[in-house]
């Protein structure tokens, strides 16, 4: 078979190793040929493509990003979109399957693209962690891991200075990045998307905390709103897909620490950082994985689904599953990292 890889939204460390992994054990064990399709979908629908072989994966699992580069393009919009002229495409240009590389918006078009006829499966990347159809994605291990050591150099400067230190870190609807980062560093607060609370809760911790001589680290998921808010903090505009661009509800709270208790308050926000750079060994693994089962589902022809981490085992699930629902972080969970605060 002639296999087309595609990676689509926002980048992820991990990809490379996906990437990798397809391409080794496909051409090695199935004898495959395989094709990069540049830049997500776009390239689909244009059919801009380039090949793939073990020389131009070699060492690729430890490199961030993606070498086939990415986009937010929709494969339904345009001239060249739709499922009848991506199929026309395919043929051009001999592409018997196509690995689609993402995260919801990626997985949504590639279900809808499988429910059209086209040959696609689905491996799920996002460092949020939000896709409820599988325990963990690549990417999360990295961001947590990139947001804790930020964590701690915060920590080193506030407890010098004696101020209340804030660090903003990704996750527009879930918290999982800030849930584990909070613990990991030892936060005195954390607050997330799926727990609303108050500034005057906050400061309590705040105020409690630098009361014993110790300066208070609160970690804040860029899509956390303090109760009142009707929605997420955005001074930014619009992103592609028409959502408020998150960012700097860290700086709006440390503000509000610094005017209710007097204590000198600093915030940092580490937006893309979380998700650049060479990925974990963790999150290595588990894309290496990901990439050897994919190319099983494809060779096995076992269109409209995603390969899924279910306890340690990679498993397959229908596309669908990762759509709707975000895995949330259940209230049990932030009760565990609560009984920490202050």
């Amino acid at each position: 078979m002639r296999i087309g890889i595609l990676t689509s939204g926002g980048d992820c460390p991990g990809l490379n190793a996906v990437i990798r992994a397809a391409v080794l054990t496909g051409m090695k064990h199935h004898g495959h040929e395989f094709v990069g399709i540049r830049d997500g979908y776009r390239g689909l629908k244009e059919g801009d493509v380039r090949a793939l072989n073990r020389s131009s994966v070699r060492g690729t699992s430890r490199i961030g990003g993606t070498i086939l580069g990415t986009s937010r393009t929709n494969p339904y919009e345009g001239e060249k979109g739709g499922a009848e002229r991506i199929a026309e495409t395919l043929r051009r240009l001999g592409i018997d399957a196509v690995m689609a590389i993402g995260g919801e918006g990626t997985l949504a078009a590639a279900n809808r693209l499988a429910g059209d006829g086209i040959p696609i499966v689905g491996v799920p990347k996002t460092i949020d962690n939000d896709l409820d159809a599988t325990d963990y994605t690549f990417g999360f291990d990295t961001a947590v891991q990139i947001a804790t050591e930020a964590g701690d150099r915060l920590r080193t400067t506030g407890d010098s200075h004696m101020r209340c230190m804030v660090l903003e870190v990704m996750g527009r609807h879930v918290g999982w990045i800030a849930l584990h980062t909070g613990i990991a560093t030892g936060a005195h607060v954390t607050l997330i998307p799926e727990q609303p609370r108050s500034i005057e809760w906050v400061c309590d911790y705040v105020q409690a905390v630098y009361d014993r001589r110790r300066a208070p680290l609160v970690v804040v998921s860029e899509g956390f709103k303090l109760e009142g808010m009707d929605e997420e903090y955005s001074r930014k505009g619009l992103d592609a897909f028409d959502r408020p661009r998150l960012g700097g509800i860290g700086e709006v709270i440390a503000e509000m620490i610094e005017q209710r208790t007097g204590i000198e308050s600093r915030a940092t926000v580490l937006g893309h950082i979380q998700r650049g750079g060479a990925p974990s060994g963790a999150d290595r693994v588990l894309a290496t994985r990901f990439g050897l089962a994919a190319v099983d589902a494809i060779t096995e022809r076992a269109w409209g689904t995603m390969v899924s981490l279910r306890g340690t085992d990679i498993v397959r699930v229908p596309m669908s599953e990762a759509l709707g629902d975000l895995k949330r972080v259940p209230e049990h969970r932030y009760r565990e990292a609560e009984l920490l605060f202050g």
